[in-house]
């Protein structure tokens, strides 16, 4: 007769036996036949051999300890053996959770990190997974122990299909769930950088369920702007192909038909690369699996271009829709709302760049982007500043004026006009009195589509046309009110001081051109306007700022007298006083001998001095510091000589 194999109750007689003996042998026969998710059988196994066994034999294995008598010959089939067993043993949820298993922890990244656990290695990282993910602190104990070090010592000898790659995705995510990125940043800045270096190329080769797995932890990772020092290590990686492995990912993903949420991770992740390498990272080639020949350079731009405008028209929609639902029901559709807003300002910030690179490019010889190219991105861009000009005028129309999509819909219109200032020209002017008015969430009043729209509004106030449009919407009490908060005692800060001039060199067209132009100056903000420009001159030596301001207090004081500012409640003397330092400082500085910088500044000088020909009489003050200063300036020259 044929021997029978034996059965469970076999192997649970041998793990219940008093000898090591009897308990090896029922662990190597559970190895052959308890299949993995046999729960019942395995949750009897655990009950018959008992967890201090099992310890022992792990640390055997390890070298930290003896089972029956047994040398050191023996280790590695122990070690073998151990962790074969545990890691199918945790298969069992309350296996898995008991606090026995997860103090094992640490030991099984111990043996890791040495070569006798290459031969178990994905048994070591199932146990680890397995066990991390059954109970609450199961992920803190695996990161204070230290995987992140191992993880990152081993990932790039994976193979990109591997089962292995798959857990250590897994239990990245796991700890990225668990535990603030900034305060990993913060333990691993080096070893977060050598994980997404090394996972950007199954991401770009996979196409299975992985690829989506790895899209959502890069995002995850370097997604977040404020984590500048992450960027900054990526920027200096000594393998740079791992940017081209995320371009190829994020290009094969766009190029799929793939759910709406993963459509805009991998735009997240465009955006977050331009952050990070430039707006030229938009100009690689692409190797897409199923293509044998690489796609021309510019084919992603224009793949990132059409989805984002895509994103930005289904989105907007949404919005559209889901503010009306709120603005008739009492249920409360904020979070939505609110996520459909950060979504669109993704699709938004990637064509703003996509703007300045085509800005950037346009006048430079030798780079890599075609005519029709061109043309089809300009067509993109229009195609998608019309809709968001309509998302505008539906709000208008609702009576809307606050939020924060409003205000990056207000942004993305400046950035675009403001290298095609005549785009949308009827369109523009409808809207512009609204644009000008429209506030952020946390504005209590208009300022940053005003900034936004100042490169706009100083092209085409170099034209009469362009400044009627302004006057008569109001909006050059808009840019006053603007320039007031940016240069006043009570200052914004913007992210550059070009919106200062800007708003300047709009001012200063608007009155050179007063004669032509229906202009009505309201007394309570250019006397507002005539105080922060003294205030902005008080301590500064730059004479570009100085002449700047005079000009503009020039070109207002035309509208206006002394003896008419003193009598404002807002005016008095020290606010005349710093006017006049103002004014005879500039004329000052068109003495014989002028500098270069003065040389520089010289159509400005030649307003001022025109417009103090106009008015002085008016200004008794004025011309009495101008006069005063013209005698004192000879007696310097002379000390200083």
């Amino acid at each position: 007769m044929p021997e029978q194999s034996p059965s469970l109750e076999d192997c649970l007689k041998l793990l219940e036996g008093e000898r090591d003996e009897q308990r090896l042998a029922g662990l190597f026969l559970v190895t052959k036949f308890c299949k993995g998710d046999d729960n019942a059988s395995l949750r009897r196994v655990y009950n018959a051999v008992g967890f201090h066994f099992l310890d022992r034999l792990l640390r055997t294995g390890m070298g930290k300890g003896s089972v029956g008598g047994s040398g050191a010959d023996n280790r590695d089939a122990y070690l073998k053996l151990s962790i074969t067993v545990l890691a199918a043993l945790c298969r069992v949820p309350e296996i898995a959770s008991s606090k026995d298993m997860n103090l094992k922890i640490p030991l099984i990244l111990e043996i890791m990190s040495k070569d006798s656990g290459s031969s178990v290695l994905e048994e070591c990282y199932e146990f680890l997974y397995l066990v991390s993910t059954a109970s609450e602190d199961g992920a803190l104990t695996l990161y204070e122990s230290g995987v992140m070090k191992v993880l990152t010592s081993q990932i790039s000898t994976f193979s990109d299909d591997s089962h292995l790659m798959e857990i250590a995705t897994k239990l990245v995510m796991l700890i990225l769930s668990k535990l603030s990125l900034d305060v990993i940043a913060k333990d691993y800045l080096s070893e977060l950088s050598v994980i997404v270096s090394t996972m950007a190329r199954p991401f770009a080769v996979l196409q299975n369920s992985l690829k989506f797995e790895l899209l959502h932890l890069l995002c995850t990772i370097i997604s977040l702007n404020y984590l500048a020092p992450l960027h900054d290590a990526l920027r200096v990686m000594p393998n740079g192909s791992w940017s081209y492995y995320m371009r190829d990912g994020i290009a094969a993903i766009l190029h799929s038909r793939v759910a709406p949420a993963e459509r805009l991770e991998a735009l997240m992740l465009a955006e977050t690369m331009v952050n990070i390498l430039g707006g030229q990272w938009l100009l690689g080639q692409v190797n897409l699996p199923h293509k044998e020949d690489l796609v021309p350079v510019d084919r992603f731009l224009l793949l990132v271009l059409e989805q984002s405008r895509v994103e930005v028209a289904v989105l907007l929609n949404e919005l559209a829709y889901l503010k009306f639902e709120a603005s008739k029901s009492c249920s409360s559709i904020a979070e939505k709302i609110l996520l459909k807003q950060r979504n669109v300002a993704i699709a938004f910030s990637l064509m703003e760049k996509i703007i300045k690179l085509i800005s950037d490019t346009g006048g430079n010889e030798g780079d890599s982007i075609d005519e029709s190219t061109l043309t089809n991105v300009i067509r993109a861009l229009n195609e998608t500043i019309s809709v968001v000009l309509e998302y505008l005028q539906d709000a208008k129309e609702h009576g809307q004026r606050k939020g924060d999509d409003l205000l990056a819909s207000v942004r993305i219109v400046g950035s675009y006009l403001a290298e095609a200032p005549f785009a949308c020209k009827e369109k523009i002017e409808e809207l512009l009195e609204y644009m000008l008015l429209i506030e952020g969430e946390d504005e209590q009043s208009p300022f940053y589509s005003i900034c936004f729209l100042l490169p706009m509004l100083c092209q085409i106030t170099m034209k009469i046309e362009g400044c009627n449009a302004l006057a008569s919407s109001g909006g050059h009490k808009a840019v006053m009110e603007c320039l007031i908060k940016l240069i006043g005692p009570d200052n914004h800060m913007v992210e550059n001081d070009s919106s200062v001039f800007l708003a300047c060199d709009t001012i200063m067209n608007l009155l050179l051109k007063k004669e032509h132009v229906l202009l009505s100056l309201d007394e309570s903000t250019y006397v507002h306007l005539l105080k922060a420009l003294a205030y902005w001159t008080e301590d500064t030596e730059d004479l570009s700022v100085i002449m700047m301001a005079s000009s503009i207090c020039a070109l207002i004081f035309d509208f206006t007298s002394e003896k008419a500012l003193l009598n404002h409640p807002n005016f008095d003397g020290g606010s005349l006083n710093g006017l006049s330092r103002l004014i005879a400082r500039s004329l000052a500085s068109g003495g014989q001998d002028m500098s270069e910088d003065a040389n520089a500044e010289a159509d400005l000088l030649e307003i001022v001095n025109a417009g103090y020909t106009r008015w002085a009489p008016r200004f008794p003050h004025i011309r009495a510091a101008v006069e005063i200063n013209s005698i004192l300036l000879p007696t310097e020259e002379i000390r200083r000589g």
